[in-house]
This record gives structure tokens, C-alpha cells and sequence, in this order.
């Protein structure tokens, strides 16, 4: 109980620090040492690192990341020149079902890299940033199995998601969801955003940084990070 009420207290710095005392030395230690923004900060003012994931199916337990997209976002400045895409190479096969969906085909995973290599880019670009996702559990899920799985240890990723963002402000407008409305590429028509290619890792990440800069517009003052974040 105790602890339960210092967590509630502190959030995540307090826990960010609990798990660095048990982390391994390595790329999730590093991680970890690096201090999170903080919560009252100005949310337009904040580092941020929008993340896709395209992933062989839903269950990180039993399916695979396929390829990783990121980019950085300082305030409200994207960093195109941050931008990055990686196709894994898999230790099973693509299924056609996620293969039509995301269009990577066993070849192009067979000379993909490590995943390994590619986390460790990851983690060491999102220390000290918020991470940004649409549908973030996804992400969050995929990426803490991974971990787990490398490193032996547990992760955790102050985060933004733009899906939540959206389901909040249609509760505030007490009507009924539409079928499709909270996707990615319906939330950016409303903000008459760009259409970009879907199920590509590094478009899809672009397109959510540029949904959650969109969403920030919608508050006509200055919101503190923690109003955006969303806690578990």
C-alpha cells in the first residue's frame, strides 16, 4: 500500500528508478538512467519520438515486429533529418494475411537487420523523449517483450497516444462513435491533414506526430505534458 501511494505520488520518475536499480548493464540501462520529462513541463516544449510498428500479428507473446518507423519531435518542430525505417529479419515466416497488410515480404526480411541492433538505436533515440503512438499498447507492448526478451528487464515509455487523445474528446461531445472514425487516416482528414501511404512504420509515425500537433491546436492554452499523457 505504501508503495502504491509513493508511486501515485512521484509516477513515473519514481518507477523509471525502481527499474534501473534491477537493470542489466546495456542499452535498457542507459535508457532508464536518462531522466523523463517532466510532467508539468509545457507539452509544446517537450521532446518527443513518434514510433510505428508493423508486426506479424497482435500478440507480442507470439508474433514479431517486422519493421520499425521513427521520427523526433522538439515542441512543435518535426525532425525530418531523425527519421528512420528498419525492416527486421524474422526467425519465422511473414503471413500472407500480415504481408498484404504491410507489403514486407520474406526477402525483404531475410536481408533486414537484427533486431537487436535495431532496438538498441531505438531505446538510445527515445531517452529522455515522450514517446508518441496511435493505438500505443500496440507499440508499448511490442517493445516491452522485447526487452524483456534481449535484455532481461523491464521497460517503461512515458507516452502520448493519439487514439486515447481522440476517444476523450468524443466523450466531451457525448455522441455516438462512428464505424472508422477514431483510425489514423480518419483523424487527420478531420484536421484536413495529408494522405500518406498507411501500414508503412516511418508514414505511419509521421502522421502521428502530425495528428498530435493537430490535437494540441484544440487547446487554446499553454497544456502541461501530464494533461496528454497517458498513465500506466
Amino acid at each position: 500500500m505504501l508503495l502504491e501511494c509513493v508511486e501515485r505520488c512521484f509516477g513515473h520518475d519514481f518507477r523509471r528508478r525502481r527499474l534501473l536499480a534491477r537493470a542489466p548493464a546495456g542499452p535498457l540501462r542507459d535508457y532508464l538512467a536518462t531522466p523523463f520529462p517532466a510532467p508539468d513541463a509545457p507539452s509544446r516544449e517537450t521532446a518527443y519520438l513518434a514510433l510505428d510498428l508493423e508486426t506479424t500479428g497482435a500478440d507480442p507473446a507470439r508474433n514479431e515486429i517486422v519493421s520499425f518507423g521513427w521520427v523526433c519531435m522538439d515542441g512543435d518542430r518535426i525532425d525530418l533529418g531523425s527519421a528512420r525505417h528498419y525492416i527486421v529479419r524474422l526467425r519465422g515466416a511473414v503471413s500472407d494475411a500480415s504481408a498484404v497488410i504491410h507489403g514486407i515480404t520474406d526477402d525483404q526480411c531475410q536481408t533486414g537487420c537484427h533486431l537487436e541492433s535495431a532496438l538498441a538505436e531505438l531505446l538510445a533515440t527515445l531517452a529522455g523523449r515522450v514517446m508518441i503512438a496511435h493505438r500505443a499498447e500496440t507499440e508499448r507492448g511490442f517493445v516491452g517483450h522485447a526487452c524483456e526478451a534481449i535484455y532481461g528487464g523491464r521497460i517503461l515509455i512515458p507516452t502520448v497516444d493519439t487514439l486515447r487523445i481522440a476517444i476523450r474528446a468524443k466523450a466531451r461531445q457525448n455522441r455516438p462513435l462512428q464505424r472508422g472514425e477514431l483510425r489514423l487516416s480518419a483523424l487527420r482528414q478531420k484536421y484536413s491533414l495529408p494522405r500518406y501511404r498507411a501500414h508503412n512504420a516511418l508514414s505511419d509515425a509521421l502522421s502521428t506526430a502530425e495528428l498530435f500537433l493537430a490535437q494540441q491546436t484544440e487547446s487554446v492554452e499553454t497544456t502541461p505534458l501530464k494533461n496528454w499523457l497517458t498513465l500506466r
